[in-house]
């Protein structure tokens, strides 16, 4: 069911203070590897179907229980399920949109997100170049669910930090860069830096709803 505004989440950077394939690699055992392999994609070395395939490769084997404990072990904002409760209570929606693998960023679903959305990179799985999820599928996913719903992008809020949000906080009025890096800083309607998501939530709250509708009991957390 749809609600009345839609709040619009990047994992990686935004709620999540760093990467899900570092923090994943790091829970494993295989970090040095890993940020090699991130640094060679970087540079231009390797394509983005041969990094997922040597990711995959160094996770080969891991666990449900493994994945868990490297989602349970990552530095995440404050106050996370503490907002996507209070989206819940107003019978609002909250999604999460990530380039990041599926199968990590579902667990978000645990913590109250209505719905996420992934790159196709399963363990054990094939790797294509249409696996990753792009710039334009997270403007596409957007578009689909606010027509499902019936909402104008005036009752959306989406909340994001780097490349991957460009095509999106191009598109939507309502943004909130959210310890951003250029050109999202730029971009974006307002800006918030650190590390509590209740309070980027209380700036995207006034931005679409007015300064009064803002997170009641904010503590710590």
């Amino acid at each position: 069911d749809g609600g009345s505004r839609l709040h619009v989440f990047d994992m990686d950077g935004t709620l999540l203070m760093g990467a899900a394939t570092v923090e994943l690699s790091r829970y494993l055992g295989c970090f040095d590897a890993a940020f090699a392999l991130e640094e060679a994609w970087l540079r231009g070395e390797i394509s983005e179907v041969s990094f997922w395939h040597k990711a995959l490769e160094l996770w080969t084997g891991a666990s449900e229980d493994e994945i868990d404990g490297a989602f349970e072990a990552a530095v995440w904002l404050k106050g996370i399920p503490e907002v996507f409760a209070d989206i819940a209570e107003r019978d609002e929606r909250c999604i999460v949109i990530s380039q990041s693998p599926y199968f990590f960023v579902r667990r978000l679903e645990r913590w109250g997100a209505h719905a996420t959305f992934g790159s196709r990179i399963e363990l054990g799985g094939e790797v294509t170049e249409h696996s990753t999820l792009t710039v334009e599928d997270k403007v596409l996913i957007t578009k689909r669910i606010l027509d499902d719903w019936g909402l104008a992008v005036t009752e959306c809020v989406a909340y994001g930090d780097s490349t991957s949000d460009i095509s999106l906080f191009e598109w939507l009025p309502n943004t909130v860069g959210v310890n951003a890096k250029d050109p999202i800083r730029s971009l974006a309607a307002e800006l918030y830096d650190g590390d509590d998501l209740r309070h980027a939530y209380t700036i995207g709250r006034r931005l679409i709803a007015g300064p009064t509708n803002t997170l009641t009991g904010s503590g710590g957390g």
